[in-house]
């Protein structure tokens, strides 16, 4: 009788904590794995991709919306998710999130222009938002602290795997397939994650009226987009002092200040303006932002620099992104440990320091010294995005309890996303602005009258570039070279950013249970 209660017990701290059953957890972990390698994968093979995509569409002045819309759609509706997660559970947004994702991967593999492929990473990135964050979700539902650090850092290394598999795949499909691959490899990957989590993920949640807060998301969505047309546009198409772009700053302010105001008023706010009145929260979330900074501006324009600048191979430029993934999962898997010996502060160190030196490695990067000190600057940003993004993640999810976890880890995945989105349309700029000020003032007129920066589409395709003489390439590759090399001292600011952040994070955090009691 005493077993039998006991078995009784534990199923009811599993139904109150939201989590699946023991026997059947290893299950779904192992789709929870499938979906995260999905869109991390994604990030790669797409970046190594696009330069022959570029080259393929043309419109390399678009180049940054190809990520900065995907970005955009994922930052501002993983808040979104996290509070859908909280309310109607992890299992139907999660799976409405991978469909999704995986219409847009479809639709991204037909696309006939780069105007049309902008707007299908659109539609992806929709799904994307949901994936990542609720994944991550559900193993903290699943699993205790002790357990939850070690299983952290099983899932931090798959973004270290899909490096490998991401820029090699990534190399092979444009070499010798077509891009379009990079994209419809997502759907196998899709099936298997969805068929684990809603055949064998059980949850109970209680059933109430609900208040979504589709007003936060608007002034968000436009905030946001505002500050991002500012950032790609600015220098490039529009004068920092012109109309459109006062226009857009104010908006973006206006924007930002009505959200903020809405959300102390909406009786279920977007994102809690709470949790960032605790300091933990506050550090690991903006330390998430600048290292989302680094981790775009490394894996966007390094394809970019190996193979029009180097003119290397698209599997070359994949190997020396590549590099990243030897770092990243050491530094996920002795993070995991790390933190319950040295706690959260010492370990983020860590990974700050990494950063900084990868980000040093690359503003000393030059065509001399070949792929191989690339690969070295990939592998330190890999060291440094393994320590902090784990460390982030399991002090968060340690910190907060069940009912709010959602929205706590989503709020950090999002200012992690909200990074990357400010780094690709901030970075991307200044790589336009750079290119356009090198092509007018270097004596650039006799191989680009009008100085547009979409003819260095040529260094992104070997056929149109065997047509050009040696001195034209040579003009177009040095300002590439002098534009990327602006680009990484951007870089290498945010990840002192990051170093400097990391100091204030608490070393230790006690944590918190659920309405039951459990943890």
């Amino acid at each position: 009788m005493e077993q039998e209660r006991s078995s009784q017990e534990r199923e009811q701290a599993e139904q109150a904590t939201g989590t699946t059953p023991k026997r059947k957890r290893h299950l779904v972990l192992i789709s929870i794995i499938f979906a995260m390698f999905m869109v991390a994968i994604n990030a790669l093979i797409v970046a190594t991709a696009m330069p022959s995509i570029v080259g393929d569409l043309g419109g390399f002045s678009l180049f940054t919306w190809v990520f900065s819309s995907y970005l955009l759609i994922q930052a501002v509706t993983v808040p979104i998710y996290g509070k859908l997660a909280d309310l109607f559970g992890r299992k139907p947004v999660f799976t409405f999130g991978i469909i999704v994702f995986m219409i847009g991967s479809l639709l991204c593999g037909f696309a006939h222009s780069m105007l049309a492929l902008i707007i299908y990473r659109f539609i992806q990135g929709f799904g994307a938002g949901a994936v990542q964050p609720i994944a991550t979700t559900i193993v903290g539902d699943m699993y205790t602290l002790k357990e939850r650090a070690k299983i952290q850092g099983y899932l931090a290394s798959v973004w270290g795997i899909s490096s490998i598999l991401g820029p090699l795949l990534g190399g092979v499909f444009v070499q010798y397939v077509d891009w379009s691959w990079v994209f419809w490899i997502n759907i196998p990957l899709g099936v298997i994650a969805l068929t684990g989590v809603v055949f064998f993920f059980r949850e109970e949640v209680k059933q109430k009226r609900h208040q979504i807060d589709y007003v936060g998301a608007m002034l968000l969505l436009i905030s946001v987009s505002a500050l991002m047309v500012v950032l790609i546009q600015g220098g490039v198409a529009w004068s920092w002092t012109s109309m459109p772009v006062i226009f857009l700053v104010a908006v973006f302010v206006c924007g930002l200040l009505a959200f903020v105001y809405h959300e102390t008023r909406a009786p279920e706010p977007l994102m809690p303006l709470v949790i960032w009145k605790d300091r933990l929260l506050v550090m690991a979330n903006t330390g998430a932002l600048t290292t989302g900074v680094v981790l775009i501006g490394v894996s966007t324009f390094l394809p970019t620099y190996v193979q029009g600048v180097m003119e290397q191979s698209p599997t070359v430029a994949g190997l020396s992104l590549t590099v990243m993934s030897v770092g990243w999962p050491i530094a996920s898997t002795l993070a995991g440990r790390l933190v319950l010996k040295m706690g959260f502060r010492l370990t983020a160190v860590l990974g700050g320091l990494a950063l900084l030196i990868g980000s040093i490695l690359f503003v000393l990067l030059d065509p001399g010294k070949g792929p191989v000190w690339a690969g070295a600057g990939s592998f330190f940003i890999g060291l440094g995005m393994g320590f902090t993004t784990t460390t982030f993640i399991i002090s968060v999810q340690s910190h907060v309890s069940w009912k709010t976890r959602g929205v706590a880890t989503s709020s950090n995945m999002f200012m992690r996303l909200l990074g990357g989105t400010i780094g690709a349309a901030l970075l991307g700029g200044i790589l336009n602005s750079r290119m356009i000020r090198y092509l007018e003032t270097e004596g650039a007129s006799q191989v680009l009258p009008e100085g547009d920066i979409d003819f260095t589409n040529v260094l992104l395709d070997p056929e149109t570039m065997a047509s050009m003489s040696p001195e034209s390439i040579d003009v177009l590759q040095s300002g590439l070279t002098i534009a990327l090399n602006d680009v990484y001292w951007g870089v290498s600011l945010f990840a002192l950013a990051s170093l400097v952040l990391v100091f204030y994070l608490p070393n230790r955090v006690k944590e918190e249970t659920n309405e039951e009691g459990e943890q």
